[in-house]
């Protein structure tokens, strides 16, 4: 006679990252950052900083505000969530009820077999209805973080989508300004001084096409989350 099947251990889904990292997110909370960022406007290429733009086209919409289901719509939602940068090379943490515009987040960075986690804090929310520009008014959104300390680089990115109001074209867009940090292991600042840069447009070039890969498929789905009112900040 067979003995009944002895039922397996119980095992419980891991905590989500941010939980995992809560200890780091607290200690980067009062953690400075680590640049002056007052006098981020003399940051040029003659003073020593890397000025990086990257841009590309996600679909068109109609002319006039962004559509509720639409592409702007969609990079929103991919935006708000930090889900754009390759995940085989930065993860972004945080908490997911504090509000943007105070978001801590760690950033896990992955090169070969090694991990860092670095700590950066949102600097600001960009929301405007109609930005005027030599090419006519556009509905930008979006968000910059600036660099703690601890960090590898110093300095500020800022990832925006703008909409074209005449045209209806849909951009999302980079900027960065940043400078190497303060690496005291000998080994992490020969590594970073050889590999730094590469890795720098690798995260751009990957996260333009990841946002278009996502934006494409949360269309094709029809759920893209309604856009985020410019009154609403």
């Amino acid at each position: 006679m067979r003995s009944p099947a002895v039922p397996g251990p119980v095992t419980s889904a891991a905590p989500p990252l941010w939980e995992q990292q809560k200890a780091r997110l607290e200690t980067y909370a009062n953690t400075e950052v680590n640049y002056d960022f007052s006098r981020q406007s003399e940051y040029t290429t003659e003073t020593g900083w890397r000025l990086d733009d990257y841009e590309t086209d996600l679909p068109a919409e109609a002319p006039g505000p962004p559509a509720a289901a639409g592409s702007f719509a969609a990079a929103q939602d991919v935006l708000q969530r930090y889900a754009f940068p390759p995940p085989d090379l930065i993860t972004g943490i945080f908490s997911p009820d504090g509000p943007l515009e105070k978001r801590i987040m760690v950033l896990r960075a992955q090169f070969l077999f090694f991990k860092f986690y670095f700590g950066v804090r949102v600097s600001g929310v960009t929301d405007e209805a109609a930005r005027d520009t030599p090419n006519g008014p556009e509905r930008v959104w979006g968000y910059g973080y600036r660099t703690l300390e601890g960090h590898f680089e110093r300095g500020q990115i800022d990832f925006t989508i703008h909409k074209n109001l005449n045209t209806g074209a849909v951009q999302f867009r980079i900027h960065a300004v940043s400078q190497s940090g303060q690496i005291r292991n000998p080994f992490y600042w020969i590594g970073f001084k050889l590999f730094g840069r590469m890795l720098q447009r690798k995260f751009a070039r990957e996260s333009l096409k990841r946002m278009r890969t996502m934006v494409d498929a949360a269309l094709a789905q029809g759920t893209p989350a309604a856009p985020v009112s410019a009154a609403a900040v």
